[in-house]
């Protein structure tokens, strides 16, 4: 039998050529994952593949995944989002670089609604960024606050990505969802405060002939009125976890009423709107769900080939500082995040990860928090962001030098964010401890 790092050597080359095809993510799991178990344990290991599919496939806490992904969608067909931006944008008021900061904001309470960073960035590309661009407002400027508003989005919960993270670590995902609402508030801050440094450093980023609120006709109580419902929305998601009365999976399919109750206040639920979201929510949770089979298989592989209980006694040996440590495992996914898929990089990670925290001893919640920001950061980091991608998509006439450009500022400050909740691991865990979860 090859050695253990020779094999994951060979499945990791074998995966990349496959997706390299074009094959879909899951495909390339499935067939190496096929052909190692072939190689190590022959006709009797497939009698494994079905087992560990089938258990996998009944997974709860899976559950939240599809539901989650059909509030989402609920909110964005349904034309919901827009009564919430309008709100946002008459109680932000008259303040100058007011465009930049309701960019932040409504992204932040998008996040809380959709976990979704590629929504929340294809969307604000496409309703808010137009209007900054005919305020004559800063484009790299503009372009950034919407990319980290992106950023924030698998942050601040729900999350799918924390979801799927929580899994694949075996980390409550309770505490995993918990943990992203202050650091989530302090990064939204920190952006603004960014934003209101670079406007004081150089005015002309902000005109101040459009410092004015956005909707006149709006009073400030009618905008009040009109983020209640949303606010009800994140309670019902978020609110009853934290008080202990629902699990994940059964605040998202409340968080699921809630948001079909919204479209039909709003007077947006149709039949038409409600067959969309369920098409596509469907098919993206069992994408999804393949792709989570695949890695739980992918792990069990990885302990058949010895190389889980040889990166343990390797890592036991070393006499590395833990700080060091933590800034490699979170400088490695960082790096390859600029060039492979977030969720391929994921699966491969987690495996390869999970024995070296339980040797240093890392907390599991602030750890995988961590790496959680570390990967979201890549989606918006050049050369291969695929938010970035996103944007450009939504805005054919921005180059994309532009949008890498703008993007920098929200890098910096995210890894700014970062090594602040690396200093300072109790603004992550505060939260889930207090609550007991």
């Amino acid at each position: 039998m090859l050695d253990w790092w020779i094999s994951i050597t060979v499945f990791i080359v074998l995966l990349i050529g496959i997706l390299m095809t074009g094959a879909p993510l899951f495909v390339g799991f499935l067939i190496v994952i096929v052909l190692g178990v072939l190689y190590l344990l022959g006709d009797a290991g497939f009698g494994m593949i079905v087992n560990s599919m089938y258990e996998t496939a009944n997974t709860a806490s899976l559950g939240t995944v599809p539901l989650f992904i059909l509030l989402g969608e609920i909110l964005f067909r349904s034309g919901s989002v827009q009564v919430l931006m309008k709100s946002i944008d008459r109680l932000i008021g008259r303040i100058r670089g007011r465009q930049y900061v309701l960019s932040i904001s409504i992204a932040t309470v998008l996040g809380a609604l959709s976990g979704s960073s590629i929504a929340v960035g294809a969307m604000m590309s496409r309703s808010l960024l137009p209007e900054m661009r005919a305020r004559h407002y800063d484009l790299r400027l503009s372009v950034g606050t919407i990319l980290g508003g992106a950023v924030l989005a698998p942050i601040i919960p729900p999350s799918i990505v924390a979801i799927i993270i929580g899994s694949l670590a075996n980390v409550s995902i309770a505490s995993l969802l918990i943990a992203g609402i202050l650091p989530g508030i302090i990064m939204a801050s920190l952006y603004v405060l960014g934003c209101m440094v670079k406007i004081r450093l150089d005015p002309s980023l902000a005109p101040l002939e459009e410092d004015r609120s956005g909707d006149t006709e709006t009073s400030v109580f009618q905008a009040i009125g009109g983020l209640i419902p949303f606010t009800g929305i994140i309670f019902m998601v978020m609110g009853l976890i934290m008080l202990g009365i629902t699990t994940p999976s059964e605040s998202a399919a409340t968080g699921v009423v809630a948001g079909i109750a919204t479209a039909a206040y709003y007077r947006k639920l149709s039949f038409k709107m409600l067959y969309e979201c369920l098409s596509e929510s469907i098919l993206l949770a069992a994408i999804i769900l393949m792709i989570f089979i695949s890695a739980v298989m992918f792990t069990q592989l990885l302990a058949f080939t010895g190389a889980t209980s040889a990166i343990t006694q390797l890592v036991s040996s070393l006499d590395v500082n833990p700080y060091l440590m933590l800034f490699i495992l979170l400088l490695i996914p960082f790096v390859m995040c600029m060039f492979v898929e977030q969720l391929g990089l994921m699966l491969i990670i987690i495996p390869i990860y999970m024995p070296i925290i339980s040797v240093y001893e890392f907390d599991p919640v602030w750890f995988w928090f961590l790496f959680l920001i570390d990967i979201s950061l890549g989606s918006i980091t050049p050369p291969f962001g695929y938010v970035m991608f996103a944007v450009k998509a939504a805005t054919n006439d921005i180059s994309i030098g532009d949008i890498y450009r703008g993007s920098w500022l929200f890098v910096c400050l995210t890894l700014v964010a970062t090594i602040l909740f690396a200093i300072f691991p109790s603004v992550v865990t505060y939260l889930p401890n207090a609550l007991g979860r």
